[in-house]
């Protein structure tokens, strides 16, 4: 009978978690350099770019691949004849891993949990608690799978109860394009089909801690209907566009992995759950000889890429750019950003848009007058950091306040990642304001171009806090110009056209 000790458990899921934080797996790094390689959409190729070289950078400086370090989601088979030499309870021993792990000063992650959900939202400051599913198996080994989710991509989460006869495929090909760009593409599609409700979105969410090896099946050819339907999904989805980021091209999934589960003769559930371009998980087995050891694997194992603005680049002054000066970038235009800028996410807007509402005054140094606000949580600096990984969040979830800043605050633009929904682009619009983005999946890339870091207000939102950015050469995108002509529109409907095996819907 095997002992699996306290301690081991503990060390072993730290460990693992801070692993795949500046680890990308291998098998991902790999299918994303030669998606690169294949892509002939000059935007897209760039974002892949910036993801691989992000990458090394991680894995060289062991820092985070994405500044948010995701809802840890733990799969535990215990054996049967497993003993435990331990006081706390399973669930708690993973959670002590977890707080070890997003606590080490050599490489703190940043807590996004927030305890009371639908109340008052209050950081647990250590992302705890995490998302447990434990299964008794026969045997004598626990077997452990971790993995740090990220809202972007969690947020995008489908699921739908089908009709018996209702096709799999015309589901998710009309389901992806409303997903947006906000889970990061090039990632995977993880599908469950079958079982009730809530046994889909566990099959889709435990299928995605699988290997991509889509390339390995279209060389040997489909075994199984599942098979046949993974290639399916994988060459119609990538035929809708897409592309990295969202700007349109080859690749808009990696791979497309499918679990199923008898169910209901009424009934054909369905949950579709993306992982994104920050994917984390690792496996390991704990058989009493002490805590997992994760194989280190060698920087010769990532491509050598490099990247460059380009000569057509526009340099920009944050200090002195005019209101004037933002209406003549274009669509699809690559800006390196210097200057000064606030940053701000979901809590900070509405903490703002509750100040305005009462007739009171921003807190000094929140002015945002002729200024641009960066939609971003930044992961805590260690040693000598200005600032840690600093990516965008996902900026469909500040359309609702955009109108409000523009109107009330004097701001000339927004910089975050993905697309826009109608009501920000028709504001933006009006305004004559503009829409930056930044590449998701790159976010210790982008914290090298920012040289000062302070906050200015709502220290106790933690990561939502607003802070003072002074960037120099930060890359982005004009993703939404003052005439309101987004690229996440124009982007993929061009590469869908290219790629032709699916017809562009044209809607009035």
């Amino acid at each position: 009978m095997t002992t699996i000790r306290q301690d081991d458990l503990i060390r072993s899921v730290a460990d693992a978690l801070q692993y795949i934080s500046y680890y990308h797996p291998l098998d991902y790094i790999q299918n994303l350099a030669k998606a690169y390689e294949r892509e002939a959409s000059p935007a897209a190729r760039d974002a892949m770019a910036q993801i691989l070289i992000n990458s090394r950078m991680c894995a060289e400086g062991h820092r985070p691949l994405c500044q948010d370090t995701g809802i840890v989601t733990v799969f535990v088979k215990v054996g049967m004849n497993v003993r435990w030499d331990a006081t706390l309870s399973l669930t708690d021993m993973i959670n002590e891993g977890v707080r070890q792990a997003y606590l080490n000063p050599d490489n703190k992650l940043r807590a996004s949990i927030v305890a009371d959900p639908a109340g008052k939202r209050l950081n647990t400051r250590d992302n705890t608690p995490a998302v447990i599913h434990t299964e008794i198996v026969p045997g004598d080994e626990v077997e452990i799978t971790v993995a740090a989710k990220g809202g972007g991509s969690e947020n995008k989460s489908k699921f739908a109860m089908l009709n018996p006869s209702d096709s799999i495929v015309d589901w998710v090909l009309n389901t992806v394009p409303l997903m947006g760009a906000g889970w990061c593409p090039p990632g995977m599609l993880g599908i469950g089909i079958g079982g009730t409700a809530e046994k889909a979105m566990l099959m889709a969410k435990e299928s995605l801690m699988e290997p991509i090896d889509i390339q390995e099946l279209i060389a040997r050819g489909p075994g199984t209907p599942l098979e046949e339907l993974r290639l399916e999904l994988y060459e119609k989805v990538n035929a809708l566009g897409i592309g990295a980021q969202g700007l349109g091209g080859l690749t808009t999934v990696l791979d497309v992995k499918i679990l199923d589960y008898p169910t209901h003769a009424a009934s054909k559930p369905i949950a579709m759950i993306p992982n994104c371009a920050a994917t984390r998980h690792a496996h390991f087995v704990l058989d009493g000889s002490g805590p997992a050891e994760l194989p280190v694997p060698k920087l010769e194992d990532w491509p050598q890429v490099t990247w460059s603005a380009g000569a057509s680049a526009r340099r920009v002054n944050l200090d002195t750019v005019t209101a004037e000066e933002i209406r003549t970038w274009k669509p699809g235009e690559t800006l390196l950003l210097s200057g000064a800028m606030l940053t701000g996410r979901d809590a900070a807007h509405k903490r703002i848009q509750e100040i305005l509402a009462r007739g009171e005054a921003l807190p000094e140094g929140v002015d945002f007058k002729g200024r641009f606000i960066y939609y971003v949580g930044p992961v805590d600096p260690v040693r000598d950091e200005v600032v840690g990984p600093a990516g965008p969040t996902t900026a469909t979830r500040m359309d609702k306040f955009t109108d409000m800043m523009l109107e009330k605050t004097g701001l000339l633009g927004m910089i975050g990642k993905a697309e826009r929904g109608p009501i920000a682009i028709e504001s933006i619009r009006k305004h004559r304001a503009v829409y930056l983005m930044a590449v998701g999946g790159a976010a210790y890339l982008v914290s090298k171009a920012i040289r000062k870091s302070r906050v200015v207000a709502f220290a106790d939102l933690g990561m939502e806090a607003v802070y003072e950015f002074v960037v120099e050469d930060m890359p982005v995108t004009v993703a939404v110009d003052a005439e309101g002509t987004s690229v996440h529109k124009t982007g993929p409907a061009e590469w869908q056209a290219k790629i032709g095996k699916i017809p562009v819907k044209v809607t009035g």
